[in-house]
């Protein structure tokens, strides 16, 4: 089977434009407005995070993001109760499972879902029914994209997170082979049937080596961009990133 011809799809994350309007408590900067600008700009989709502590999404967001967003709403949360139905009042395109802690200042690791098949099985089935695709933010651990498929998620998110850290810090040996385990998982991931998205601290360094994988066809992107939007525009960094991705993309060998 051919993969990686299609065009790879950027989502952005607006999480962090509501972290900026709650530190002052007010109303501005909208996350929504950030949203559409994305949408404007060339955004194939939205992520959203909507946390237990509503430190930056609010529930008010999300009703907004699902009023006015002609792209689709990735709507990313815990796998509670309180978090399927709002899943299941909205029926967002996807539904990403996360890890969540309190005290994390930003999801630190994959979704054990090996050791919880049960529960999460019975979760994300009304989620599937509702028309909802429900994907998993896991490591590239082979038990975890397996129990992935196993569950009946439709995709798998691969955490890039360690690969983005180790390059920061120079440890380049460490790095690739972190590249190599994710490039692996995503093969076993799309041998699998499931499709292959991939996020977490990518930056226009460390987004090219992800964008190559052919079995990828999507990322998710915020916090950097957020960041970057200070200095170019969200607009202008949105275009940046789509350019570094493709190019990469451009240049990667198709599998079969």
């Amino acid at each position: 089977m051919n993969i990686g011809a299609g065009k790879l799809r950027l989502g952005v994350n607006i999480d962090h434009v509501a972290t900026v309007r709650n530190a002052r408590g007010s109303s501005y900067p909208d996350p929504v407005r950030a949203a559409l600008l994305a949408q404007t700009a060339g955004a194939d989709g939205i992520t959203a995070h909507l946390r237990e502590d509503r430190r930056h999404i609010r529930d008010a967001d999300i009703t907004a993001l699902m009023a006015t967003l002609t792209v689709p709403l990735n709507f990313e949360c815990a796998a509670t109760e309180e978090m399927q139905s709002i899943a299941l009042r909205h029926r967002p395109h996807a539904v990403c499972l996360v890890p969540e802690k309190r005290e994390e200042r930003t999801t630190e690791g994959g979704l054990d879902v090996a050791s919880d098949i049960e529960r999460l099985t019975d979760f994300i089935t009304p989620l599937r029914e509702a028309g909802c695709r429900v994907s998993m933010f896991i490591g590239h651990d082979p038990r975890q994209i397996e129990a992935s498929a196993r569950i009946g998620a439709a995709v798998v998110e691969l955490h890039t997170g360690h690969y983005c850290d180790l390059h920061h810090e120079d440890r380049f040996a460490e790095r690739d082979a972190e590249l190599a385990a994710l490039r692996d998982g995503a093969r076993l991931a799309h041998s699998l049937g499931l499709e292959v998205h991939a996020g977490h601290g990518l930056t226009y360094d460390t987004v090219g080596p992800i964008a190559a994988l052919p079995e990828v066809m999507e990322l998710n992107i915020g916090h950097f961009l957020i960041g970057e939007a200070i200095f170019r525009g969200l607009g202008p960094a949105l275009t940046e990133m789509r350019r570094v991705m493709d190019s990469a993309r451009a240049d990667a060998k198709p599998a079969r």
